[in-house]
């Protein structure tokens, strides 16, 4: 079977073994996903590029602890502690984060016409909202599994995501 038909758990238990050639194809399968959590969550495009270098780095770095699992709930995991641990490194609170639209600077205003309003709803969201919606309303995580990366159960995740959403929605339509 050729390496990108395998699922990502095969592939990941390879690199478990030390088959590092294979990370390649989860790298290209899930980086940009990484990616566009991060840079949802901080709003910095450099950063977020470093952090999803770091998540990779961690894949490898601690591919013996990976024991079989969802191999994305595993990754999305890295990447929230990356991140997390990032801020705290830099002295930030990772829910105190500003909005997006209200960090850009004024040679920036051009690019604050391109943010969606729904973006811009979602920035004005408190971290840990913005990140349940993110993760499962935008990369498509079942509760289960969001459950698993939050450290949580899925009744309680499937309740902070309704409750997200609600505020959200009001937040949008106040907006609007």
């Amino acid at each position: 079977m050729l390496l990108k038909e395998q699922t990502d758990e095969r592939l990941m238990a390879e690199v478990a073994l030390g088959n590092l050639d294979v990370l390649k194809v989860l790298f290209d399968r899930h980086h940009v996903h990484i990616f566009n959590f991060l840079y949802k969550m901080c709003g910095d495009k450099m950063l977020s590029e470093d952090l999803t270098q770091d998540v990779f780095y961690k894949v490898i770095k601690y591919r013996s602890s990976y024991k079989n699992g969802k191999f994305i709930s595993w990754l999305f995991t890295i990447a929230r502690n990356s991140m997390k641990t990032h801020f705290i490194r830099n002295k930030e609170s990772h829910d105190d984060l500003e909005p997006i639209s209200h960090r850009l600077t004024a040679g920036e205003t051009g690019r604050q016409e391109d943010y969606s309003h729904l973006q811009m709803a979602l920035n004005q969201l408190e971290a840990s909202d913005r990140e349940a919606i993110i993760l499962h309303r935008f990369h498509e995580i079942k509760y289960a599994e969001l459950a698993e990366i939050l450290d949580s159960t899925p009744g309680a995740v499937r309740t902070k995501v309704s409750r997200a959403i609600q505020k959200l929605k009001t937040i949008y339509l106040q907006n609007s």
